[in-house]
């Protein structure tokens, strides 16, 4: 499904990232770990056309999508939820996910899935997006982005701030919202919910990947070890 070779990419004269080579296959859930400043974001926002690239370093099924802007990106079935979820705070919790469906990609998903896959959103559907609690505004910005009905969901830091309980329900939709074949790509500070749900993973270090593998195949210290750039690694 997608294919990543060599992406360079930064913001101005600061490079974050350096000859990242990556593949992801359809349905698959794919972990990006790492700590502050590892490329992480920067990374996403690639996949998603937010930073402009080589045209052939992305080629998502098949198509060379690195150069795009992030609309046609999203028209290809590619959607981000953001970090710090970026609701608009004009808009009610039904605006803001109706936003989501402009590009009108044919899809399963649709206002009653997405109150079906967060029920408490229902019943604050009229409410400003900005007025809920944090793990509210995290299943608005999640149902905004299933609203295009994309192929590969990309998720940034979306337990960050959250309460435990708060993360694991909004974790506990990850098989739904995979059911019909979508891929994920988690970005997440937290090694152990990553891996808990990923079935491969990359850790990214100053911009390179020190480690990758599957959960459960790579060990604990081996992994803490490219995580912080240890020599072992």
């Amino acid at each position: 499904m997608l294919s990543i070779r060599e992406l360079h990419a930064g913001y101005g004269d600061f490079q974050a990232l350096f000859g990242i080579d990556l593949d992801l296959a359809e349905g698959e859930t794919l972990a990006i770990i790492g700590s502050n400043g590892a490329g992480k974001s920067t990374f996403l926002r690639s996949l998603a056309g937010l930073i402009r690239n080589d045209p052939g370093a992305i080629r998502f099924q098949g198509e060379a999508i690195g150069s795009l802007p992030a609309n046609r990106v999203l028209e290809r079935g590619i959607a981000l939820v953001p970090e710090g979820r970026k609701l608009f705070p004009s808009l009610t919790v039904e605006e803001n996910l109706l936003i989501g469906a402009y590009s009108k990609r044919p899809g399963p998903w649709n206002l009653e899935r997405v109150y079906g896959l967060f029920p408490v959103l229902a019943g604050l559907r009229k409410r400003p997006g900005t007025a809920l609690s944090g793990g509210q505004q995290q299943m608005v910005a999640i149902g905004r982005a299933l609203m295009s009905s994309p192929s590969l969901l990309l998720c940034d830091e979306i337990s960050l701030g959250l309460a435990p309980t708060t993360i694991k329900d909004i974790y506990a939709a990850l098989p739904s919202i995979k059911a019909d074949g979508t891929a994920v790509i988690l970005v997440e500070q937290d090694i152990n919910q990553a891996l808990a749900v990923a079935d491969r993973f990359y850790c990214f270090q100053e911009g390179r990947i020190s480690l990758s593998g599957k959960p459960g195949e790579v060990g604990k210290d081996e992994i803490k070890a490219a995580y912080f750039g240890l020599a072992e690694a």
